[in-house]
């Protein structure tokens, strides 16, 4: 058994969706939570900077003696996967969890990836998807408006603005695919208004849940789970506003806010 918290970053918000999922699976595991909201969004970033970010993102999880440390980021997963895997504990980012659960759900080999602009760019979900099912079509989207549109609160399943939205980013995917991989973490956020415009033949793929099997899985064959009867618990750090963080965390948690957040001062990191 292993005490110690599963670390856990993101550009912003989306990566709650994934500790929501850690919530549910490992009640008794702790977890810390870093969200770069002073500096989001990812997608639109250089990868010399968002190899940057990644770094400082990761060196700061890794001063709190994490057991593990998850990048529940698209962006960075498909960017700076290398540099998590030079951390002395186990990592995983979303884009490898993502890739074997859309090829063992799909049924046609025709796959949908929508992301943010620089995980599309990065070509690594295809890539990602190819090495597992050689004859796979993948076809991707950049959605870039879906982050600003989550973090500002237009959530609604009944919300024009981001049902207007979405009906533009997807339709060169609608009929073409029967899968789809809501390569960002905030996606699932809107899964109802994206789920809606594609119909429902098409099977959506949560990137954050499917990162937290996964993690379930390292940690239980690296025996590096903690006591069943562990209380558990989360810390949350945040580069800007931690008002603004309580206000909206609770929407991508599916429950209210609970535990300590703290702010980080982005120029130590």
């Amino acid at each position: 058994m292993n005490g110690q918290a599963i670390g856990v970053f993101d550009s912003g918000l989306g990566g709650l969706t994934t500790v929501r999922q850690l919530h549910r699976l490992m009640p008794e595991e702790r977890i810390i939570y870093f969200g770069d909201t002073g500096r989001v969004p990812y997608g639109s970033r250089s990868r010399e900077i968002l190899r940057k970010y990644a770094q400082q993102d990761m060196a700061f999880l890794m001063h709190h003696q994490v057991k593990m440390v998850i990048a529940a980021c698209g962006t960075v997963s498909s960017t700076s996967a290398d540099l998590g895997a030079q951390l002395p504990v186990p990592f995983t980012g979303i884009i490898e969890p993502a890739a074997r659960a859309a090829v063992q759900a799909t049924r046609t080999g025709r796959i949908g990836v929508i992301a943010t602009a620089a995980t599309i760019a990065s070509e690594a979900l295809p890539r990602a998807i190819r090495a597992l099912r050689p004859t796979a079509t993948v076809y991707s989207q950049a959605c870039p408006l879906f982050v600003p549109l989550v973090e500002g609160g237009f959530t609604d399943p009944a919300d024009p603005v981001t049902r207007m939205v979405a009906e533009r980013y997807l339709a060169p995917l609608r009929g073409a695919v029967d899968t789809l991989i809501l390569a960002c973490t905030h996606y699932p956020i809107i899964a109802p208004i994206i789920g809606s415009v594609m119909g429902d033949g098409v099977t959506l793929i949560d990137s954050g849940a499917e990162t937290a099997r996964h993690a379930l899985r390292v940690l239980d064959s690296a025996h590096l789970r903690a006591d069943p009867a562990a209380p558990g618990g989360t810390e949350y750090y945040v580069t800007d506003r931690v008002q603004d963080f309580e206000r909206i965390g609770g929407l991508f948690l599916g429950q209210q806010l609970t535990g300590d957040v703290h702010h980080v001062d982005v120029d130590q990191l």
